[in-house]
């Protein structure tokens, strides 16, 4: 069992288990944003467990689009929140506006920011298991 693919695992299952939390505990209603987040980041929980527990290094090249693609949303995600102007009028407003932050420990770190975090550890790890084990 690669230590890289059960530390990502480890990442995507907080996370998944985090935003979880949120909603279903805290009664946080997910923003659209948010939802494409989830849409990236629960297949990992899967494609990463499945890898981890199979030892297969070929579940990143599942993984790592799933994950950089959520980095990106998440990254556009908090963006909006530290500069609203940038979702333009009406923007990301269908119920939830994305631009709201219901968390913010130290003044910086929100829901986006978390899932940004976790996205880039995985993204990082597969990147750097691929790359451990190519010819040169």
């Amino acid at each position: 069992m690669s230590a890289g693919l059960l530390t990502a695992w480890l990442v995507a299952l907080i996370a998944t288990l985090g935003s979880l939390y949120f909603s279903e505990v805290r009664g946080f209603v997910p923003c659209s944003l948010c939802w494409y987040q989830r849409t990236l980041m629960y297949p990992l929980v899967v494609v990463l467990g499945v890898a981890a527990f199979r030892g297969e290094r070929a579940g990143w090249w599942y993984a790592l689009p799933l994950a950089w693609a959520g980095a990106a949303v998440a990254a556009y995600h908090v963006l909006i929140q530290k500069v609203p102007s940038i979702a333009g009028p009406g923007g990301c407003a269908v119920g939830v506006p994305c631009s709201g932050a219901y968390v913010n420990y130290l003044g910086f770190i929100s829901i986006p920011v978390l899932a940004l975090t976790a996205f880039v550890i995985i993204g990082v790890l597969g990147l750097t298991g691929l790359m451990r084990r190519m010819p040169s």
